[in-house]
C-alpha cells in the first residue's frame, strides 16, 4: 500500500484530505427505502418526505388524461401483483412527465412536479394471466405517443406518494375498476418484438436498443410482459424490469468492449445534477468494474450529521454473479460507461464515484445515474500520463477525503498492489 499512502500523503499536504474525518457503515444506504434491512415495515424517511410531497387529490372516481405513456407493475405479493396505467389530470403532449432521457438538466422541484400529478389504476392479477386489463394496459405501454384515457376507481384515490431510490416517484393510487383507451400508434420495432412469439426476451431488448428506442420505453414493454418466447411471457415488476433491461443491455455490450484495446492513458469523466457529483476514473487495463457512492452527513439516506457513509460493488474481467448489495445504480451505471467504451472501440478498468449531498432530497430513480454518467461520457475527458495524477483531480472535485475512496476501493486496492511484467523489467 506503499502508492496509496503516497498518494494520501500528498492529499493531506495539500489540504484536500481533512485529518478529523469520520467514515461510518449505513444500512439506509443498502437499503435505500426498498429492502426494510431496518427491520420495520415502512421506510420512516419516506414516510417523511411523503408529508411534504403532495399533489391535489381527485375528489371524484374518475380521471381523464393522457398517459405519458406510462405503466407500473408493482412487486408486493408476486407473483400476484397490481398492475395498471398511470395518468395525469391533462390532456395533450404529457410525454416528457415519463421520459427520463430528457430529464437532466431539470430542478428536482420540476421532476416532482412530473411525477407526483400522475395517477396510478390499481388491478391485481398473476403475473402469467391473460386478461382484458392486461391487454389494455399493454396497449398503453407499447404506445409511441401519449394515449387519451380514462379510468373508473371503486373509491376515491389514496393519500400517498411513491418514492423509491429505483423507480421515478409518482402520486395517488386507486384500485381500477374500469379502463378505457383512444386508439393507439405502437412503436414499428416495439410492434415487430411483440409479434415475433419466438424472439427472446434478451433478444428483443437488445434488438430495440440497436433501433436507438429509449431504454425507458424499452423497460415499460419489457415489465409488461411483451417480450419472449409466447409461453414464458409473464408481467415482471417494474423495479426488477429496469435493472433487468440496464443488465442485459451492459452485458451484451461487455461482449464487444473485451474484444477491443484498452485505452492508452488515465481518463477521468466529470458530472454533477440534482447535487449529486460523479467523477468517473478510466484505467489503461482490461476491463473491470466498480461503482462506489458516498452519502455527505445529513443527506437523503445518511441521517447521520457528523459522518460520511460509503459503499461500493465491484466485478473483475469475469463479471459477477450476485445481485450488487448498492442495488439498480450499478447497472444503470455500467451501461451508461460501456455505451462510450463500445462506440470507441476500446477497453478499460472503471470506476465510477458518486458523492451524493444535502441537495438531493428526494429519490428520483436510477435513472439519474445513468443520464449523469451518460452526460459525463459527453464531456471531453481530463487524461493523465499517471494514476497519481488522474486521482489529486478527483480529490479536489470531492468534499469527501481521497483516503475514503481508496480505502473502501476494491480496484484501486489491487491496482496499487499487483505486480506486473514491467515490474521485473
Amino acid at each position: 500500500m506503499k502508492f496509496a499512502k503516497k498518494i494520501v500523503d500528498i492529499a493531506r499536504k495539500d489540504g484536500l484530505i481533512s485529518k478529523n474525518a469520520k467514515l461510518e457503515k449505513n444500512i439506509c444506504v443498502l437499503c435505500k427505502g426498498s429492502r426494510m434491512l431496518c427491520g420495520r415495515s415502512r421506510c420512516p424517511i419516506l414516510i417523511t418526505l411523503n408529508f411534504h410531497y403532495k399533489y391535489k387529490l381527485l375528489d371524484k372516481t374518475e380521471l381523464s388524461g393522457s398517459s405519458p405513456p406510462s405503466v407500473f407493475v408493482g412487486r408486493i405479493g408476486y407473483p400476484d401483483v397490481y398492475i395498471g396505467p398511470m395518468i395525469p389530470p391533462e390532456v395533450g403532449d404529457t410525454s416528457i412527465i415519463d421520459a427520463p432521457e430528457r430529464w437532466f438538466g431539470k430542478s428536482i422541484e420540476e421532476i416532482a412536479d412530473f411525477r407526483i400529478k400522475l395517477v396510478r389504476g390499481m388491478y391485481k392479477t398473476n403475473v402469467r394471466k391473460k386478461n382484458k386489463m392486461i391487454e389494455i394496459t399493454r396497449e398503453i405501454a407499447l404506445s409511441k405517443r401519449p394515449v387519451d384515457s380514462e379510468m373508473t376507481f371503486l373509491k376515491k384515490p389514496k393519500r400517498a406518494t411513491i418514492m423509491s431510490d429505483e423507480v421515478q416517484p409518482f402520486g395517488a393510487s386507486a384500485p381500477l375498476k374500469d379502463l378505457f383507451i383512444d386508439n393507439t400508434y405502437w412503436d414499428r420495432e416495439m410492434e415487430k418484438c411483440y409479434y415475433d412469439t419466438d424472439l427472446k426476451a434478451k433478444e428483443a431488448v437488445n434488438f430495440l436498443y440497436g433501433r436507438d428506442v429509449p431504454v425507458s420505453s424499452i423497460q415499460k414493454a419489457f415489465s409488461i410482459g411483451s417480450f419472449g418466447i409466447e409461453k414464458n411471457r409473464k408481467l415482471v415488476p417494474t423495479r426488477w424490469s429496469i435493472t433487468a433491461v440496464d443488465d442485459t443491455l451492459s452485458k451484451d455490450l461487455m461482449k464487444k468492449v473485451k474484444r477491443c484495446p484498452a485505452i492508452n492513458e488515465y481518463r477521468v469523466y466529470e458530472s454533477e445534477f440534482l447535487d449529486n457529483r460523479f467523477e468517473i476514473l478510466m484505467i489503461p487495463q482490461a476491463w473491470s468494474y466498480e461503482a462506489m457512492e458516498t452519502w455527505y452527513p445529513g443527506t437523503l439516506w445518511n441521517q447521520n450529521p457528523t459522518s460520511f457513509a460509503l459503499y461500493s460493488d465491484s466485478e473483475n474481467y469475469g463479471g459477477r454473479t450476485t445481485y450488487a448489495k448498492i442495488g439498480g445504480c450499478y447497472y444503470s451505471a455500467r451501461l451508461a460507461v460501456l455505451e462510450l467504451l463500445e462506440k470507441e472501440r476500446r477497453q478499460a478498468t472503471v470506476i465510477v464515484m458518486r458523492e451524493a449531498h444535502p441537495g438531493y432530497i428526494m429519490p428520483v430513480g436510477v435513472w439519474h445515474v445513468r443520464e449523469n454518467v451518460r452526460n459525463a461520457m459527453k464531456n471531453k475527458p481530463l487524461k493523465f500520463d499517471t494514476l497519481e495524477e488522474a486521482l489529486l483531480r478527483i480529490a479536489e472535485r470531492f468534499e469527501i477525503p481521497l483516503s475514503f475512496w481508496i480505502e473502501n476501493s476494491d480496484i484501486l486496492r489491487e491496482t496499487f498492489t499487483q505486480k506486473k511484467l514491467t515490474d521485473w523489467t
